[in-house]
């Protein structure tokens, strides 16, 4: 096939778009933020233009979330990024809830009508493909529904192998942008979250096939594993952490049926020494995030571990993960899919870490959840929950167990409290329990 991509400006190629149109904008990493910016140009002149987005980390707030384009652009999200997180609080855009593994099928089966993606891709390699990069997670399902894909091209996106590529003749347009993608610096753990990541770590065997989420426990705990051995990567999210471990071979996915010898992800987001790495490289493969997030492909690898973070958890075991009280703060992500998947594993662990509480010293383990607050997972998945007090397994535990055992791992100051509450709601099982 002849190379021929259809090469113009960002002002020119957003002109494809037209009024009513929904528009699917990528995220993880890489936003394409030049071709966001030409299309807020267009706010003006277009109407009824709904823009889908989902968990994207953004250079500032998207050009398109300003009051003057209001009735032009109907934003709503999948994950409340960072992106439109205050314009979706203040009640001008909207969330969609649903489990991000679920969905690239309401894009497929028509739902959320996909007219236009708008993607952040790398140069051609050979044969005229590009790939999405960082980011295959929705937008593989999103450019499949477009009739129209247009997108930046750019020299510093990483070449990933797996779902996330098109070939450039089949782009409605290309935009040359030599653009760097947002770094997501590596979280330095504290020391409390060191010992929430060596409770985790004691616990998870060699051979386990690992999805690691974001944030400074994550990384602890990542750090604590360097004496395991045969480890897999199955995970939604690759960030720097897993990078020693690769290194090292102590992840070498040998052990893994599913794309055995593959690390596996739908997306990633780190430093640029992470997107180096991954460049070109065939033993790194990004797939949909309906495939990575599928429970039941999940679990057809043994002795599967999710590590996921929440805000706060109640007595029983209900986890807030994606809202403070009624405002809510990011989304679900991929923490159900994995909880789920885990679980449906041989061998397979789940869990929930968090700090016992705030920086503002607030509880975070409570008799109910806050008002308003979302259960992200339900009192019937929970497995293990860590925090800086220790790791407890509520799994088989009944209600007056699961309260006693979670306020042992509660902040010290707040246990009284947690035994008054929880003997007033379970009564004589609660109390009777040593």
């Amino acid at each position: 096939m002849n190379i021929n991509p259809h090469y113009m400006s960002a002002e020119e190629a957003v002109c494809l778009i037209e009024n009513g149109d929904h528009v699917f904008i990528q995220g993880s990493t890489s936003t394409p933020e030049v071709l966001c910016s030409a299309l807020a140009q267009r706010g003006h002149e277009l109407r009824d233009v709904t823009l889908y987005s989902a968990f994207a980390v953004c250079k500032g707030e998207a050009p398109y979330c300003r009051k003057e384009y209001l009735g032009a652009f109907n934003v709503e999200s999948f994950f409340v990024s960072n992106g439109v997180r205050r314009w979706i609080q203040e009640g001008y855009g909207s969330l969609i809830p649903r489990f991000l593994g679920e969905v690239p099928a309401l894009m497929r089966d028509g739902t959320c009508r996909i007219d236009v993606a708008l993607l952040n891709c790398s140069m051609p390699n050979e044969e005229g493909l590009v790939s999405f990069g960082v980011s295959a997670d929705l937008a593989t399902a999103a450019a499949e529904c477009a009739d129209r894909v247009i997108a930046q091209i750019n020299p510093q996106m990483p070449f990933s192998y797996g779902d996330p590529v098109i070939h450039i003749n089949d782009l409605a347009a290309a935009v040359m942008v030599d653009e760097p993608l947002v770094e997501v610096p590596t979280a330095t753990p504290t020391e409390d979250e060191i010992k929430i990541g060596n409770y985790i770590a004691e616990l998870i065997p060699d051979g386990a096939t690992l999805q690691i989420g974001v944030g400074g426990i994550p990384n602890a705990v990542i750090r604590a594993l360097n004496s395991h051995r045969h480890l897999g990567l199955h995970t939604e999210a690759m960030t720097d952490g897993v990078l020693p471990l690769l290194e090292k071979g102590v992840i070498d996915n040998s052990l893994k049926k599913i794309m055995p010898g593959k690390s596996v992800a739908s997306l990633a987001l780190g430093s640029r020494r992470l997107y180096d790495y991954m460049d070109g490289n065939k033993d790194i493969i990004f797939k949909d995030v309906a495939w990575t997030n599928n429970p039941f492909i999940i679990a057809q690898n043994p002795k599967v571990v999710s590590i996921n973070s929440c805000l706060e958890i109640d007595l029983t075991g209900q986890v807030c993960a994606d809202s403070i009280g009624t405002k809510i703060f990011s989304g679900i992500g991929g923490q159900h899919d994995f909880v789920y998947g885990s679980q449906l594993s041989e061998g397979g662990i789940s869990f929930l870490a968090m700090l016992s509480k705030t920086a503002k010293g607030i509880n975070k383990i409570k008799p109910v959840l806050t008002e308003g607050a979302g259960v992200v997972t339900t009192r019937f998945q929970t497995n293990y929950i860590v925090t800086e007090h220790g790791a407890v397994d509520l799994r088989g535990k009944d209600l007056a167990q699961r309260a006693r055992l979670l306020i042992s791992v509660a902040a010290p100051e707040f246990r009284e409290e947690l035994e008054r509450c929880a003997a007033e709601r379970f009564g004589y099982s609660f109390l009777q329990l040593k």
